[in-house]
Protein backbone atom coordinates (compact mmCIF):
# COMPACT_ATOMS: atom_id res chain seq x y z
CA UNK A 1 0.00 0.00 0.00
CA UNK A 2 2.89 2.38 0.76
CA UNK A 3 4.31 1.81 -2.74
CA UNK A 4 0.91 2.43 -4.31
CA UNK A 5 0.42 5.69 -2.40
CA UNK A 6 3.95 6.83 -3.27
CA UNK A 7 3.27 6.19 -6.97
CA UNK A 8 -0.07 8.02 -6.82
CA UNK A 9 1.45 11.04 -5.07
CA UNK A 10 4.13 11.23 -7.76
CA UNK A 11 1.46 11.20 -10.50
CA UNK A 12 -0.65 13.81 -8.72
CA UNK A 13 2.31 16.20 -8.32
CA UNK A 14 3.16 15.71 -12.00
CA UNK A 15 -0.41 16.48 -13.09
CA UNK A 16 -0.66 19.62 -10.97
CA UNK A 17 2.74 20.93 -12.11
CA UNK A 18 1.90 20.37 -15.76
CA UNK A 19 -1.50 22.02 -15.51
CA UNK A 20 -0.21 25.02 -13.57
CA UNK A 21 2.69 25.61 -15.98
CA UNK A 22 0.61 25.14 -19.13
CA UNK A 23 -2.21 27.34 -17.88
CA UNK A 24 -0.07 30.06 -16.25
CA UNK A 25 -1.44 29.17 -12.84
CA UNK A 26 -5.04 29.83 -13.88
CA UNK A 27 -6.24 26.39 -12.88
CA UNK A 28 -9.78 25.51 -11.96
CA UNK A 29 -9.83 21.98 -10.65
CA UNK A 30 -11.84 19.31 -12.39
CA UNK A 31 -13.50 18.86 -9.01
CA UNK A 32 -14.58 22.41 -8.18
CA UNK A 33 -18.29 23.07 -8.27
CA UNK A 34 -19.42 24.12 -11.73
CA UNK A 35 -22.64 25.74 -10.54
CA UNK A 36 -23.64 28.71 -8.41
CA UNK A 37 -25.13 28.74 -4.93
CA UNK A 38 -27.15 31.45 -3.18
CA UNK A 39 -25.01 33.88 -1.19
CA UNK A 40 -26.94 36.99 -0.09
CA UNK A 41 -29.22 39.83 -1.25
CA UNK A 42 -28.39 43.45 -2.13
CA UNK A 43 -30.28 46.52 -3.33
CA UNK A 44 -31.41 46.49 -6.95
CA UNK A 45 -29.18 48.54 -9.28
CA UNK A 46 -29.95 49.77 -12.77
CA UNK A 47 -29.04 47.06 -15.28
CA UNK A 48 -29.56 44.10 -12.91
CA UNK A 49 -31.40 41.12 -14.36
CA UNK A 50 -35.02 41.35 -13.18
CA UNK A 51 -35.07 37.54 -12.94
CA UNK A 52 -32.68 37.78 -9.97
CA UNK A 53 -35.07 39.95 -7.91
CA UNK A 54 -35.92 38.34 -4.56
CA UNK A 55 -39.64 39.12 -4.42
CA UNK A 56 -40.08 37.76 -0.89
CA UNK A 57 -37.50 40.18 0.57
CA UNK A 58 -38.63 43.06 -1.66
CA UNK A 59 -42.26 42.60 -0.52
CA UNK A 60 -41.29 43.66 3.02
CA UNK A 61 -41.32 47.26 1.78
CA UNK A 62 -37.70 48.30 2.29
CA UNK A 63 -36.85 48.52 -1.42
CA UNK A 64 -36.13 46.13 -4.25
CA UNK A 65 -33.49 43.46 -3.63
CA UNK A 66 -31.72 41.02 -5.93
CA UNK A 67 -30.18 37.67 -5.03
CA UNK A 68 -26.40 37.35 -5.25
CA UNK A 69 -24.66 34.08 -5.94
CA UNK A 70 -21.20 32.69 -5.38
CA UNK A 71 -19.38 29.86 -7.09
CA UNK A 72 -19.87 26.48 -5.47
CA UNK A 73 -16.65 25.59 -3.69
CA UNK A 74 -17.55 22.10 -2.63
CA UNK A 75 -18.44 19.41 -5.09
CA UNK A 76 -19.74 15.88 -4.82
CA UNK A 77 -17.52 13.48 -6.78
CA UNK A 78 -18.61 9.90 -7.35
CA UNK A 79 -16.58 7.15 -9.02
CA UNK A 80 -18.03 4.14 -10.84
CA UNK A 81 -15.26 1.56 -11.37
CA UNK A 82 -15.82 -1.50 -13.56
CA UNK A 83 -14.04 -4.50 -11.98
CA UNK A 84 -15.46 -7.25 -14.22
CA UNK A 85 -13.20 -9.97 -15.66
CA UNK A 86 -13.04 -8.42 -19.15
CA UNK A 87 -10.70 -5.91 -17.51
CA UNK A 88 -8.07 -8.61 -16.90
CA UNK A 89 -6.30 -8.04 -20.23
CA UNK A 90 -2.78 -6.71 -20.60
CA UNK A 91 0.65 -7.27 -19.08
CA UNK A 92 0.86 -8.38 -15.47
CA UNK A 93 0.52 -5.34 -13.23
CA UNK A 94 -0.57 -3.27 -16.24
CA UNK A 95 -3.90 -4.83 -17.08
CA UNK A 96 -6.96 -2.71 -17.82
CA UNK A 97 -8.15 -3.29 -14.25
CA UNK A 98 -4.79 -2.17 -12.79
CA UNK A 99 -4.86 1.06 -14.81
CA UNK A 100 -8.52 1.69 -13.93
CA UNK A 101 -7.76 1.26 -10.23
CA UNK A 102 -4.76 3.62 -10.42
CA UNK A 103 -6.76 6.35 -12.18
CA UNK A 104 -9.66 5.97 -9.75
CA UNK A 105 -7.36 6.21 -6.72
CA UNK A 106 -5.35 9.10 -8.16
CA UNK A 107 -8.39 11.22 -9.03
CA UNK A 108 -10.12 10.43 -5.73
CA UNK A 109 -7.06 11.68 -3.80
CA UNK A 110 -7.06 14.84 -5.96
CA UNK A 111 -10.78 15.37 -5.36
CA UNK A 112 -10.45 14.97 -1.60
CA UNK A 113 -7.59 17.50 -1.58
CA UNK A 114 -10.05 19.95 -3.18
CA UNK A 115 -12.35 19.39 -0.19
CA UNK A 116 -14.86 17.39 -2.25
CA UNK A 117 -17.20 14.75 -0.92
CA UNK A 118 -15.98 11.56 -2.64
CA UNK A 119 -17.83 8.26 -3.01
CA UNK A 120 -17.20 5.04 -4.93
CA UNK A 121 -18.96 2.01 -6.33
CA UNK A 122 -17.01 -0.92 -7.77
CA UNK A 123 -19.26 -3.14 -9.87
CA UNK A 124 -19.29 -6.17 -12.17
CA UNK A 125 -22.85 -7.36 -12.83
CA UNK A 126 -23.47 -6.67 -9.14
CA UNK A 127 -22.36 -4.23 -6.47
CA UNK A 128 -18.87 -5.39 -5.47
CA UNK A 129 -17.97 -2.50 -3.15
CA UNK A 130 -19.66 0.70 -2.10
CA UNK A 131 -17.85 3.45 -0.21
CA UNK A 132 -20.19 6.11 1.12
CA UNK A 133 -19.22 9.69 0.13
CA UNK A 134 -16.94 11.36 2.65
CA UNK A 135 -14.08 13.84 3.10
CA UNK A 136 -10.62 14.02 4.59
CA UNK A 137 -7.30 12.20 4.49
CA UNK A 138 -8.59 9.13 6.34
CA UNK A 139 -11.42 8.77 3.80
CA UNK A 140 -8.98 9.05 0.90
CA UNK A 141 -6.86 6.21 2.36
CA UNK A 142 -10.05 4.18 2.83
CA UNK A 143 -10.96 4.55 -0.86
CA UNK A 144 -7.45 3.63 -2.08
CA UNK A 145 -7.35 0.64 0.26
CA UNK A 146 -10.77 -0.62 -0.88
CA UNK A 147 -9.90 -0.22 -4.56
CA UNK A 148 -6.60 -2.10 -4.43
CA UNK A 149 -7.68 -4.84 -2.02
CA UNK A 150 -10.90 -5.71 -3.84
CA UNK A 151 -11.37 -9.27 -5.09
CA UNK A 152 -14.56 -9.27 -7.22
CA UNK A 153 -17.11 -12.02 -6.55
CA UNK A 154 -18.48 -12.04 -10.11
CA UNK A 155 -16.73 -12.09 -13.48
CA UNK A 156 -19.70 -10.78 -15.49
CA UNK A 157 -20.42 -7.21 -16.64
CA UNK A 158 -23.61 -5.18 -16.36
CA UNK A 159 -22.82 -1.51 -16.95
CA UNK A 160 -26.50 -0.53 -16.93
CA UNK A 161 -26.94 -1.94 -13.42
CA UNK A 162 -23.93 -0.01 -12.05
CA UNK A 163 -25.17 3.22 -13.64
CA UNK A 164 -28.73 2.62 -12.39
CA UNK A 165 -27.44 2.12 -8.83
CA UNK A 166 -25.63 5.47 -9.04
CA UNK A 167 -28.69 7.29 -10.43
CA UNK A 168 -30.83 6.05 -7.53
CA UNK A 169 -28.13 6.85 -4.98
CA UNK A 170 -27.13 10.43 -5.86
CA UNK A 171 -29.65 13.05 -4.75
CA UNK A 172 -27.72 16.18 -5.81
CA UNK A 173 -25.82 16.99 -8.99
CA UNK A 174 -22.32 15.53 -8.84
CA UNK A 175 -19.23 14.98 -10.93
CA UNK A 176 -19.55 11.29 -11.87
CA UNK A 177 -16.41 9.59 -13.19
CA UNK A 178 -17.12 6.28 -14.92
CA UNK A 179 -14.05 4.08 -15.55
CA UNK A 180 -14.60 0.98 -17.69
CA UNK A 181 -13.58 -0.79 -20.90
CA UNK A 182 -17.26 -0.53 -22.00
CA UNK A 183 -17.28 -4.08 -23.35
CA UNK A 184 -21.02 -4.53 -22.79
CA UNK A 185 -24.41 -4.03 -24.46
CA UNK A 186 -27.59 -2.06 -23.77
CA UNK A 187 -26.21 0.51 -21.35
CA UNK A 188 -26.64 3.63 -23.53
CA UNK A 189 -30.10 4.56 -22.21
CA UNK A 190 -28.87 4.61 -18.59
CA UNK A 191 -25.64 6.39 -19.57
CA UNK A 192 -27.70 9.12 -21.26
CA UNK A 193 -29.78 9.54 -18.09
CA UNK A 194 -26.56 9.79 -16.05
CA UNK A 195 -25.18 12.49 -18.39
CA UNK A 196 -28.41 14.50 -18.11
CA UNK A 197 -28.57 14.34 -14.31
CA UNK A 198 -24.87 14.81 -13.53
CA UNK A 199 -21.55 16.19 -14.76
CA UNK A 200 -20.29 13.01 -16.45
CA UNK A 201 -16.68 12.08 -17.19
CA UNK A 202 -16.14 8.87 -19.17
CA UNK A 203 -12.71 7.20 -19.02
CA UNK A 204 -12.45 4.18 -21.32
CA UNK A 205 -9.51 1.85 -20.66
CA UNK A 206 -8.34 -0.36 -23.53
CA UNK A 207 -5.48 -2.68 -24.47
CA UNK A 208 -3.77 -2.75 -27.88
CA UNK A 209 -4.18 -6.52 -28.26
CA UNK A 210 -7.94 -6.00 -28.44
CA UNK A 211 -7.59 -4.33 -31.84
CA UNK A 212 -4.19 -5.61 -33.07
CA UNK A 213 -4.58 -9.33 -32.44
CA UNK A 214 -1.92 -11.29 -34.41
CA UNK A 215 -2.89 -13.72 -37.21
CA UNK A 216 -2.18 -17.02 -35.45
CA UNK A 217 -4.58 -19.28 -37.37
CA UNK A 218 -6.95 -21.47 -35.33
CA UNK A 219 -6.16 -21.05 -31.64
CA UNK A 220 -7.99 -21.55 -28.30
CA UNK A 221 -9.18 -18.29 -26.71
CA UNK A 222 -10.28 -18.02 -23.09
CA UNK A 223 -13.32 -15.86 -22.31
CA UNK A 224 -12.55 -14.15 -18.98
CA UNK A 225 -16.19 -13.54 -18.07
CA UNK A 226 -17.78 -16.87 -19.02
CA UNK A 227 -14.71 -18.94 -18.11
CA UNK A 228 -15.09 -20.93 -21.36
CA UNK A 229 -12.42 -21.70 -23.95
CA UNK A 230 -13.44 -21.40 -27.61
CA UNK A 231 -11.46 -22.15 -30.78
CA UNK A 232 -11.27 -19.23 -33.22
CA UNK A 233 -9.65 -18.72 -36.63
CA UNK A 234 -7.74 -15.51 -35.88
CA UNK A 235 -6.73 -15.18 -39.55
CA UNK A 236 -10.29 -15.08 -40.89
CA UNK A 237 -11.96 -11.90 -42.13
CA UNK A 238 -14.97 -12.60 -39.91
CA UNK A 239 -12.77 -12.65 -36.79
CA UNK A 240 -11.03 -9.38 -37.76
CA UNK A 241 -14.42 -7.77 -38.42
CA UNK A 242 -15.68 -8.93 -35.02
CA UNK A 243 -12.65 -7.33 -33.34
CA UNK A 244 -13.33 -4.03 -35.11
CA UNK A 245 -17.01 -4.08 -34.16
CA UNK A 246 -16.33 -5.05 -30.54
CA UNK A 247 -13.50 -2.63 -29.86
CA UNK A 248 -12.60 -0.17 -32.64
CA UNK A 249 -16.13 0.82 -33.71
CA UNK A 250 -17.42 0.79 -30.14
CA UNK A 251 -14.76 3.27 -29.05
CA UNK A 252 -15.73 5.71 -31.84
CA UNK A 253 -19.43 5.34 -31.00
CA UNK A 254 -18.81 5.98 -27.31
CA UNK A 255 -16.80 9.11 -28.09
CA UNK A 256 -19.61 10.41 -30.35
CA UNK A 257 -22.18 9.56 -27.68
CA UNK A 258 -20.28 11.61 -25.08
CA UNK A 259 -20.01 14.56 -27.47
CA UNK A 260 -23.77 14.48 -28.15
CA UNK A 261 -24.59 14.28 -24.45
CA UNK A 262 -22.07 16.88 -23.19
CA UNK A 263 -19.98 14.36 -21.27
CA UNK A 264 -16.17 14.49 -21.16
CA UNK A 265 -14.46 11.50 -22.77
CA UNK A 266 -10.94 10.13 -22.92
CA UNK A 267 -9.53 6.74 -23.94
CA UNK A 268 -6.48 5.42 -22.10
CA UNK A 269 -4.47 2.42 -23.26
CA UNK A 270 -2.67 0.13 -20.86
CA UNK A 271 0.69 0.55 -22.64
CA UNK A 272 0.74 4.36 -22.52
CA UNK A 273 1.50 7.03 -19.94
CA UNK A 274 -1.99 8.11 -18.88
CA UNK A 275 -0.95 11.35 -17.14
CA UNK A 276 -0.89 13.49 -20.38
CA UNK A 277 -4.40 12.24 -21.23
CA UNK A 278 -5.67 13.23 -17.78
CA UNK A 279 -4.00 16.66 -18.10
CA UNK A 280 -5.78 17.16 -21.43
CA UNK A 281 -9.05 16.17 -19.77
CA UNK A 282 -8.50 18.77 -17.01
CA UNK A 283 -7.74 21.46 -19.61
CA UNK A 284 -10.88 20.70 -21.65
CA UNK A 285 -13.03 20.86 -18.53
CA UNK A 286 -11.40 24.14 -17.51
CA UNK A 287 -12.25 25.69 -20.90
CA UNK A 288 -15.83 24.46 -20.60
CA UNK A 289 -16.15 26.09 -17.15
CA UNK A 290 -14.86 29.41 -18.48
CA UNK A 291 -17.11 29.43 -21.53
CA UNK A 292 -20.05 28.32 -19.34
Amino acid sequence: MKDILKKLRKYEIRIRKAINSQMQGDFHSIFKGSGLEFDDVRSYQYGDDVRSIDWNVSAKGHGTFVKTFKEEKEQNVFFILDVSASQNIGKKGQQKLDIGKEICALLSISAIKENSQVGLICFSDQKEKYVKPGKGLKHSFNIVSNVFNLEPKSKQTDLAKGIHFTLNLLKRKSVVILISDFVDENYEHDLKALARAHDLVVIQVSDKRETTFPNLGIVPLHDQESGKTVWKNTSSGAFRKLLDQTYGDRQKELEKFCLRNQANYTNIRTDEDYVPKLIRLFKVRNKMRKSG
